[in-house]
């Protein structure tokens, strides 16, 4: 049994994958033909390459309608649909909220309440239509702006996973950075894939953190079995901001325009990192309140909210 272990900076995170399979060489070549795509993906999704597709929407689609590749586009129908089922707290149209806390290109800062007002009546996807008859998108707001922050490593990864899958490999443990990890398979013992979730390094609150298991690592507030699924971890940590006499997370809640306070720390487990990814950025954004509202729609996930 072979093992390949490789590694690739994209969506500026490090995404990494072990594979075990029969032949080094066939692990190696399919695993380098993965993170070519999620290259690729970068090259189509990131907000900061004025060539990428999204960078163009953000640039044009107010103005006229803009024609994006297919995979852009039904991206993008997934990304409403997901809008519309956590009712708004995920929102990749959440860029005018981004750009103005300074969480893009300067110091962060606490806005006026008059320019939080102004920026929230920008994002919103029912502002964004999609014509599925030539593949267009039109912005039907000016100043709004698409972030696919909280979907594009997950994207990524279940796009790495089919080209693994049509290339043959059947055990494999994926990741993009901590926030989107897939278990391919079984691991080479049979034993699911063991995924554990630290607590954050910034947590302000006192952690019971549990032992994990060996395969999963150090102490943990929750460890996850993978098989065939994804997790994905969202949590407040990173950038911050002073507002008033406190320090507030870079996650923002796209309704109200204000940072996350519900929960520090947000992961799911579902069959997609598409939709683990999007689905722990709103259980972050709704706290627990959040876990039975997603319940009804995807029955039998597993989830965790701290504290």
């Amino acid at each position: 049994m072979a093992t390949v272990l490789l590694a690739r900076r994209a969506m500026n995170t490090r995404f990494e994958l072990v594979l075990h399979g029969a032949r080094e060489t066939a692990l190696r070549a399919a695993g380098e033909e993965a993170l070519d795509e999620i290259e690729h993906l970068e090259a189509q999704l990131s907000l900061f390459r004025p060539t990428s597709e999204i960078a163009r929407l953000n640039r044009d689609a107010a103005r006229v309608p803009v024609k994006v590749s297919p995979p852009v586009f039904r991206l993008l129908e997934r990304a409403r649909a997901l809008w519309a089922l956590s009712g708004g707290a995920f929102d990749p149209t959440i860029g005018p909220l981004m750009r103005l806390w300074g969480f893009r290109d300067r110091e962060p800062a606490e806005p006026s309440a008059a320019a939080l007002a102004e920026a929230r009546a920008r994002v919103g996807m029912d502002k964004v239509e999609l014509d599925p008859a030539d593949f267009t998108v039109r912005f039907m707001s000016p100043g709004l702006e698409l972030d696919l922050g909280a979907i594009g490593k997950g994207y990524a990864v279940d796009c790495a996973v089919q080209i693994l899958r049509e290339a043959g490999v059947t055990s494999g443990l994926i990741h993009g950075g901590t926030s989107s990890v897939y278990g391919l398979g079984k691991m080479p013992d049979g034993r699911p894939w063991k995924v554990a979730v630290p607590p954050p390094a910034e947590a302000p609150h006192p952690v019971n953190a549990a032992p994990a298991s060996a395969e999963a690592g150090g102490p943990a507030l929750a460890e996850f079995t993978l098989r065939d699924t994804s997790l994905g971890v969202s949590a407040v940590s990173g950038r911050v901001v002073q507002a008033g006499s406190r320090l507030r997370g870079h996650v923002l809640d796209p309704r109200t325009g204000e940072p996350v306070q519900r929960a520090y720390l947000a992961a799911v487990v579902l069959p997609e990192a598409l939709e683990s990814d999007a689905l722990s950025t709103a259980l972050l954004v709704l706290g627990r309140a959040g876990l039975a509202r997603l319940e009804r729609h995807r029955p039998g996930w597993q989830a965790l909210v701290w504290p």
